[in-house]
């Protein structure tokens, strides 16, 4: 199982419960091959060049579990009145998610009305994917020992 609405629900609850619904507050959340929820949101540093996505923090949680990523959902607060719209990740995102594989399931906005969202896997979010030039890798990513 990867994206569903239990995921996008559990995104939303974190930012609503850790920023009341301010405008463009965001969060994620991530669910795990053995159907664990993890969310986590990003803090604002005064240099934005060292922000993170909101993604990052449920990513890293899930490499200290060893557990493997199955689906992702990050979400923003538009405004009071709008509601959450639900992000596509980001580039940055989608190479930390690709080391789970190319069939990870992500959130991604409807045109006509980001608060509606739609299951992609990354090959199909990516398909120019700089790595698929290389046919021999296995999925999923596996970290090559020196020989």
């Amino acid at each position: 199982m990867g994206v569903d609405q239990e995921l996008v629900d559990a995104a939303i609850a974190l930012a609503r419960g850790r920023f009341g619904g301010t405008p463009w507050s965001g969060a994620a959340a991530l669910r795990l091959d053995d159907g664990a929820i993890l969310t986590s949101t990003a803090p604002e540093f005064p240099n934005q060049g060292v922000s993170l996505c909101h993604e990052t923090g449920a990513i890293c949680e899930a490499f200290k579990l060893d557990r493997r990523v199955t689906g992702s959902v990050c979400v923003t607060a538009a405004d009071e009145d709008r509601g959450y719209w639900v992000l596509a990740p980001c580039g940055v995102c989608q190479e930390r998610l690709f080391a789970h594989g190319p069939d990870v399931e992500v959130a991604v906005p409807e045109p006509a009305d980001p608060r509606r969202w739609r299951a992609l896997r990354l090959r199909d979010v990516q398909p120019h994917w700089f790595a698929r030039v290389f046919p021999d890798d296995v999925w999923p990513y596996e970290t090559r020992q020196p020989s």
